[in-house]
């Protein structure tokens, strides 16, 4: 099997779970040994994997060219994987009219649209309806998937909303989470006494991120230390730009520590995760990574999301600003319900996560769905209209675009 993956952006597993998540499906497909292909029009980073470590080839394409018709014609892979709608947008026409017998799969991460109108709803100060979603953006990536063979979605409340409000069938959907190693040997990691003061982490650049920080520095963390004065709040992640770092103040205990080159190191020695997440969308890496390194978490509803299902949660989900702080407090001077928490997130990562078990679903899916892909696309009609409609005006949309920069160049 020959396997395209067009990114959005090239994988950073270190400052993202949107990292992590790529080189998970990577990893899944180098096992089968299929031979594995990423193209993305993105500026390569610093941060960014080695994936020739893999045997993947990496190659740079150009938005709105032309030279992508060549290579995708000489190329011909059995699936293409679309890593977020807008990469479909953007080559899923010409994947159709040059390999037209590839599967076409959209990676979403998360429902892009969803985060968007659950912060669009946060700064109206109101609550989030399902209408919200009726935007723009909401247009354009319930489109992308209708036009895809599948779309992979990691999150099950998002997979049960493409299907009740939004007509997705179920056949072009696939709730794959994260695909993780077995857990860890919690005997192995640092104890309660051994470890100190709180964590908060991810990607700045990640807009629910930065409101959390917002949220701990104004709202959360002067009534933590308040109470537990002895105690620092380490907040790490990718990208921190000024209004970050500015934020620093260690008489406060509030310590801006950017990048972290080792996340699961600096988890593993806090004592408590926090993330106060009041919007976003997809299932958390952070919580996760948590989860994995004994660490318990306070988040909110939207933070544990999708996350755990009917298991108990690995700390305390509070649904406002108080009953967050008190549980902070609380699990952070209880050493007997902190190794409980610890007990509960370990048993969330080995009934929900485990990579052995959603390798395989992945693998199968992919292989009968590429299969059945012909009477699949017929059968469904609103997808057939959409890409006669859809791609023809992206089509035309992005031709004017490359005449229009080869007329400049001139």
């Amino acid at each position: 099997m020959h396997l395209l993956i067009i990114g959005y952006v090239w994988p950073e597993p270190n400052s993202s779970a949107a990292g992590s998540r790529m080189m998970q499906l990577l990893n899944c497909f180098h096992k089968n040994q299929w031979q594995i292909s990423f193209a993305s029009p993105a500026q390569q980073t610093e941060h960014m994997s080695d994936l020739s470590l893999l045997g993947i080839t990496s190659d740079h394409i150009d938005l709105n060219d032309a030279s992508f018709d060549e290579y995708i014609a000489d190329k011909k892979p059995g699936i293409v994987i679309f890593d977020r709608f807008m990469m479909e947008e953007q080559f899923g026409w010409r994947v159709e009219k040059f390999s037209p017998d590839s599967l076409r799969v959209l990676n979403t991460e998360d429902l892009h649209s969803l985060r968007q109108a659950r912060h669009l709803a946060l700064k109206q100060n109101r609550e989030f309806q399902l209408e919200d979603l009726y935007s723009d953006h909401g247009i354009r990536e319930i489109a992308a998937i209708h036009r895809c063979d599948l779309t992979l979605m990691i999150s099950e409340t998002e997979t049960q909303l493409l299907m009740d409000e939004f007509q997705i069938p179920e056949t072009h959907l696939l709730h794959l989470p994260f695909m993780l190693d077995a857990p860890n040997d919690m005997s192995t990691l640092p104890t309660f006494e051994e470890r100190e003061h709180f964590i908060s982490i991810g990607n700045f650049r990640h807009a629910p991120n930065w409101d959390a920080v917002l949220q701990l520095k104004t709202e959360i963390w002067p009534k933590i230390r308040k109470r537990l004065p002895n105690t620092e709040l380490h907040i790490y992640g990718a990208y921190p730009p000024p209004k970050a770092t500015q934020l620093h103040n260690a008489k406060e205990g509030f310590l801006v520590k950017g990048w972290a080159e080792d996340a699961k190191a600096v988890m593993q020695n806090a004592r408590i995760c926090l993330a106060p997440l009041r919007f976003g969308a997809g299932i958390k890496g952070k919580l996760v990574e948590a989860m994995q390194m004994g660490t318990p978490s306070i988040t909110t509803p939207i933070g544990s999301e999708s996350m755990h299902g009917n298991l108990p949660w690995n700390g305390v989900v509070a649904d406002n600003n108080d009953t967050f702080v008190d549980a902070a407090v609380s699990l952070y001077e209880d050493k007997r319900s902190w190794e409980l928490m610890q007990q509960n997130g370990n048993r969330i990562l080995e009934y929900r996560y485990q990579a052995a078990q959603w390798e395989s679903v992945l693998t199968k899916r992919l292989i009968v769905q590429n299969q059945l892909k012909s009477s699949l696309r017929k059968k469904h009609f609103l997808g057939l209209m959409l890409r006669h409609h859809s791609l023809k005006s992206t089509q035309y949309m992005s031709q004017w675009i490359e005449l229009k920069n080869k007329l400049t160049e001139k």
